[in-house]
Formats: C-alpha cells, structure tokens, sequence
C-alpha cells in the first residue's frame, strides 16, 4: 500500500470513528443506522462498509477506541510514584477527555446502562486486571502512609463517576448553568476543585 492510500485509510477510518462515536451516543447502538454515520462523516455508505463489514463491528470498534483512550489517561499511574502527582494527573485527564470526547463517553455509559452486552468482555480483563492492578497500588500508598485509607474500588468510581459526569451529563450542566456551556477558564476551575476534594477525601491536601 503506498503511503498515500495508508494515510486515506487512516484519515477514513478517523472520520468513521469520530462519526459512529456521536451518531451512536445520540441514538444508541439500535437506532443509529451507518446511513446516519455516512452523512456524518461525509462518506458514501459503501466506504463505512469497505472499513467495517457490519454496525456491530463499528459499534464495537468505537467502544475499543474509548477504552484504549481512558487506558492511556491512566498510564501516569506508571509514571509518577507519589500519589498526589499521578492522581491530580489521572483527574485531569479523565476531565479533559469529558470536555473534548463527550460522545465517547456517552456511548460507553449507554452501553453499561444497557447491559453491557460489547463490552463485557473488556469489563472482566483489560478493565478488571486495571482495576485490581491499580487498588494493588493503592493499598501500598496506604499501607505506606501515603494516603488516608480507603477503600480502592469505592475511590476509583468516584473518580470515574464524578469526571465523567461532566460529559455524560453536559446538557444537564448547561441548563442548570443558565442555559450556557462553561468558557475553558470555568472548566478549569471545576478541574480544580474536583481535585482538590478528591485529594482531600484521602489526606492529600
């Protein structure tokens, strides 16, 4: 393949993705149709089909894509060893990706509140080891003193809860914020305080 056709393929199936992310976050895995997600992205329903066969496997592809983008937020974990740095960083990835990614989000929350069904298989290994790999690390900053104790599991879903609800939830936040989304310096300042609090339940303050 030349590298010409490589880099269509790519800028394609980037256009795809991007495309199936918001069409199946606002009607879900069974009302969006790739008639939908072609004329989102601006391609011939035959280019959706020639990159994936099927909507599931599109479906699935974009819940892939979510999960190796949360997966990457979560490397400072392997990054930085004091629990302060990595967990200020970690907050602030996961706030960023809700305010640049809020379709991806959203498709991945309406998929568990759904059943899960495509992703329970990312559920029970790559999340789960995660999960466990990381309370691992928690229960040594504990044990160390590093931070207050807690119990790990309950920590991480508050996390994943309170950051996420920032792009699951955004059109409740723009209307009980007068009907106006927040300015970048707001969302910065909601980053902070969210840090704070978090750190704070655990003695990091």
């Amino acid at each position: 393949m030349s590298v010409q056709k490589e880099i269509t393929r790519e800028n394609n199936e980037r256009n795809i993705l991007k495309a199936a992310e918001e069409i199946f976050a606002q009607y879900g895995f069974r009302g969006a149709t790739t008639d939908l997600i072609a004329k989102q992205a601006g391609l011939p329903k035959a280019n959706i089909h020639y990159y994936y066969k099927t909507k599931e496997l599109l479906y699935r592809a974009v819940l892939e894509r979510v999960l190796d983008e949360w997966s990457e937020a979560a490397k400072v974990f392997e990054q930085y060893e004091e629990p302060k740095v990595a967990l200020t960083k970690y907050i602030e990835s996961k706030m960023k990706f809700s305010r640049s990614r809020p379709y991806a989000s959203k498709v991945w929350a309406n998929e568990v509140l759904h059943g899960a069904d495509a992703v329970s298989g990312f559920l029970k290994t790559s999340v789960k080891t995660w999960l466990n790999d990381r309370n691992q690390l928690l229960q040594k900053w504990i044990y160390d003193k590093k931070i207050k104790p807690v119990d790990p599991t309950a920590f991480f879903y508050m996390i994943w809860a309170a950051t996420q609800h920032y792009a699951d939830f955004d059109h409740q936040i723009v209307i009980l914020n007068d009907g106006l989304p927040y300015s970048d310096e707001e969302y910065q300042q909601k980053i902070k305080q969210l840090t704070e609090l978090i750190l704070g339940s655990v003695g990091l303050d």
